[in-house]
């Protein structure tokens, strides 16, 4: 479980990025973060990993707090970055022998893992290869594979399916729901609407670094009393705060 309690960030003096954010999610769930370019989602995930500090409120992972505790906190989650050109001068096998050491991933399990979600993803015949030779969507699937190896409870994927070919999208998608159906909980930010439409259990919509809406799909219909796509709906909702602003 995450929880996030009435967090702000300022960039700028007198600028809040985010205002007084609230927001729970739950084990097994998967919830879907969505807002415009520049609405906080990043800013908000890089404050609940710990990659930026947090002026006011706290945010806590399984019940600790990511700003008093942060090295626990972080056993907690994985993290896949909306970037994934990281580690460039590593191999790709050496990556995830780095992550695994890093959450003590014993060797005869990982051995295993890294087989097995190498092949699911494509790219066994890869790892011996540095990670800078990768294309995009490669560099992206070796981040997701890195997360998937520790089995973190609470899964934080900024923009996860970025690059990714039709088969990866589609592995991706099928072991989220497996993760969730296991009591586990699973956040990510992403721009394809119809993807969050039909693969989570609820959304939350940002912009301007406030939360315009917090629910179902169905629930998202029910409020504004329309029967949309949650794209249309989407962009009804933001175009109305823009409005108020």
């Amino acid at each position: 479980m995450i929880k996030i309690n009435d967090i702000s960030k300022s960039y700028k003096k007198g600028i809040k990025t985010i205002d007084k954010l609230n927001l729970e999610i739950k084990d097994g769930e998967i919830f879907g973060f969505l807002g415009p370019n520049g609405a906080g989602k990043t800013t908000t995930i890089k404050m609940i990993t710990g990659i930026l500090n947090i002026d006011e409120g706290d945010i806590l992972i399984d019940g600790i707090s990511i700003q008093k505790e942060p090295v626990e906190a972080k056993k907690k989650f994985g993290y896949v970055p909306d970037s994934p050109d990281m580690f460039l001068k590593l191999k790709g096998i050496e990556y995830l022998n780095f992550i695994s050491d890093i959450y003590e991933v014993p060797i005869e399990v990982r051995k295993g893992k890294i087989e097995e979600l190498s092949k699911r993803f494509g790219i066994n015949d890869l790892l011996n290869n540095k990670i800078q030779s990768y294309s995009h969507g490669t560099r992206q699937k070796i981040v997701i594979i890195g997360v998937l190896l520790v089995n973190a409870k609470n899964w934080i994927i900024d923009e996860p399916m970025t690059g990714l070919d039709p088969k990866s999208t589609y592995e991706l998608k099928k072991i989220m729901k497996e993760h969730a159906k296991n009591g586990n909980t699973v956040f990510f930010s992403t721009h394809i609407l119809d993807v969050a439409e039909r693969l989570c259990d609820r959304i939350g919509i940002i912009n301007n670094g406030h939360l315009l809406f917090v629910g179902t799909y169905e629930e998202i219909k029910q409020k504004l009393q329309e029967n949309k796509s949650l794209e249309e709906l989407f962009m009804e909702i933001t175009k109305n705060d823009e409005k108020d602003n």
